[in-house]
């Protein structure tokens, strides 16, 4: 943190963003106000534009303190032009200025990225004395025309804008952009002039803090505002966005003879398919054995954002992004005949749609997709681990763009149902009249299931690793693990065994003879929807599963129990909920069953939500009493 003397608060000059200046209105329940916040996007030509950015921020409060940072990105294609930021007191006078010495500028690295030109020049002039303003203040020169960064009017759940303005502006009729607009109360303003430039231009006062409503996707709730590019260019690759498959067309152009593979690698990999008697099997023996000759490692250079390596280089190297590894496996499978599709797609828990009407750069990864008579397979082509044909949430579930060699198609990946999503459990407690008890416990983990708490990351890792991955997932209060084993099943629906065998101390309440236990013994559900009293946006379930518990407690002798809840049963449209119990002979047999479904649901489903929940928590949490007859 940088901290200024006060002593030029009287300053010549008059105050400038009074706090006094804010509206009661505006400042209520916010943590920083938005004076100003206004992005000029300028399309100069199909390889030029200029991007204007001048905020104007009071902040409040410590809560809000990360808004007197900025972060502005660069790279050879990006250019920063000009980076002003100044910082007023209370009543408005200047007590600071941005100095070169405040800017650190670096690279971009995470870790994975074996070659990048990313670079960012960060500052923090936050203060300690509140409330204070920060002016903002940059240009940004684009040396291509490709995408056109978003606009969001609302600033989130603790912040209110006096003033936004988002404007286009183009400088021909033929690189006028599209937009495509979320939640807007109204139309932009369009000018068009005789030489067939022209601008469009969205402006917003007053606008209030957005409160977010949890199992909501965001296109339902944030106002803002995308837009594209129509006629673009690209470090010399010339291309139009207007539809798909023009789009595609362009990937096809990047991507051109790069799927060139040595001789030797051609005599490999025929080899190898000819030890598979389907499609379907000669393609998993090439998959994996890119998995084994390749590794992952991030490639940010220019317009190698967005065009793969060359499979050749791939192949000698034994590494390449998502756009190379995915390339090279096509590549390999065109030489064995099968006609495979470099996909492109938005990876990560965001499931975003593809509007058929708005083609943009909307994609962060790419893959491969093979469609055959029966059936469809997807291929990560990042991935030494993954088992064959398995998208999982990383992909799985949303739309994608396949490239053809005419253009693009837009298909839906695949959608695991909750049948599939299985986590199966069963296990046996021996309690002790004491309340300690011991327990094995083996647990099934199938489908989307598998990657529970990265379970499978874990499944490779070590036993040191896999001991602390159990110890930290494993949901009693005190417990201790005297052995476990893990196995993994690689297929298209993979599977996880883990079986586990526990020591439990005072697993069990005693009080005189009376023993009080939870049969719900590793799977109590805890989830509480967030009240809301008027929901406005759609309840949103985008993972569909179903788990099974069956615990079996092996009764010491001479303990009954005082009585046995009748069974639940919970039925909503979001799922169902089941759960028994009973004695078999000296044993007490606990059946649980809990599906989930996935979905869209309407605003005014949110209170049968809650009550699923609810209810649902109780029921796990329902305890048993025993008598002892001594």
């Amino acid at each position: 943190m940088i901290c200024w003397s006060v002593a030029s608060a009287f300053a010549k000059d008059a105050p400038k963003f009074p706090v006094s200046a804010i509206s009661e209105e505006m400042k209520k329940d916010v943590n920083v106000v938005y004076r100003e916040d206004q992005a000029v996007f300028s399309i100069i030509t199909r390889s030029k534009a200029l991007y204007h950015v001048h905020q104007v921020k009071t902040i409040l409060n410590a809560n809000a303190k990360g808004n007197a940072s900025e972060a502005v990105f660069y790279d050879k294609l990006k250019k920063i032009t000009s980076l002003k930021a100044t910082v007023y007191n209370a009543e408005g006078f200047e007590i600071a200025k941005l100095k070169n010495s405040d800017i650190q500028d670096r690279s971009v690295f995470d870790g994975i990225t074996l070659f990048s030109d990313s670079r960012v020049k960060s500052f923090d002039l936050s203060q300690g004395t509140y409330p204070y303003t920060i002016e903002i203040e940059y240009d940004l020169e684009f040396k291509f025309l490709f995408f056109i960064p978003d606009f969001y009017v609302t600033v989130g759940e603790k912040g209110s804008v006096e003033h936004s303005l988002y404007r286009l502006e183009y400088s021909a009729a033929n690189l006028a952009p599209r937009y495509k607009t979320y939640n807007l109360p109204k139309q932009p303003a369009t000018e068009k002039r005789p030489d067939g430039s022209g601008s469009i231009s969205f402006e917003f006062t007053n606008v209030k803090p957005l409160k977010l409503e949890s199992y909501s996707d965001d296109r339902y709730q944030h106002q803002y505002i995308e837009a594209a590019p129509t006629n673009f260019e690209y470090e010399s690759y010339v291309g139009t966005m207007d539809t798909w498959d023009n789009f595609g067309l362009w990937i096809n152009s990047l991507n051109k003879g790069r799927d060139v593979l040595p001789e030797a690698t051609k005599q490999k990999v025929r080899s190898l398919a000819a030890q598979g008697k389907t499609d379907e099997e000669k393609i998993k023996i090439i998959y994996e054995y890119l998995q084994g000759k390749t590794r992952y490692v991030n490639i940010r250079l220019g317009i190698g954002g967005y065009q793969p390596f060359e499979a050749s280089v791939v192949d000698q190297t034994g590494y390449g992004d998502c756009k190379a590894l995915s390339n090279y496996m096509v590549a390999m499978l065109k030489e064995v005949g099968i006609k495979a599709h470099y996909a492109l797609i938005f990876s990560g828990d965001e499931h975003l749609e593809i509007d058929p009407k708005f083609p943009q750069t909307q994609f962060n990864h790419a893959t491969v997709c093979v469609p055959l008579k029966k059936d469809t397979v997807w291929m990560e082509c990042t991935s030494q681990t993954d088992p064959f044909g398995y998208q999982g949430t990383f992909t799985g579930d949303r739309q994608a763009l396949i490239i053809t060699d005419n253009g693009a198609k837009v298909v839906n990946t695949l959608r695991y149902p909750a049948e599939k999503n299985l986590q199966t459990r069963t296990a046996d407690v021996f309690l002790q009249l004491t309340g300690d008890a011991t327990a094995k416990v083996k647990t099934t983990y199938s489908g989307l299931k598998y990657e529970d708490d990265g379970l499978n990351f874990i499944l490779n890792n070590q036993f040191d690793e896999q001991k602390k991955w159990l110890q930290r997932v494993i949901d009693i209060p005190s417990f201790d693990i005297t052995s476990f084993k893990m196995q993994n099943h690689k297929d298209k629906i993979p599977s996880a065994e883990v079986a586990v065998d526990l020591s439990l101390k005072r697993f069990a309440t005693v009080s005189g003879k009376r023993v009080f236990i939870t049969p719900n013994l590793m799977n109590r559900s805890a989830f509480v929807p967030e009240k809301t009293e008027s929901r406005k946006t759609k309840v949103v379930l985008h993972n569909a599963f179903v788990d099974l518990d069956t615990i079996r407690y092996h009764l010491p002798e001479g303990i009954y129990p005082e009585f046995l809840p009748k069974p639940v049963t919970l039925k909503s449209r979001f799922g169902e909920y089941q759960a028994d119990f009973k004695l078999d002979q000296n044993d007490l047999i606990y059946v649980r069953r809990l599906k989930v479904q996935r979905g869209e649901y309407p605003a005014e489903s949110y209170a049968e939500f809650m009550d699923f929940f609810k209810s649902l928590n109780r029921a796990d949490n329902t305890k048993l009493v025993f008598l002892s007859k001594t």
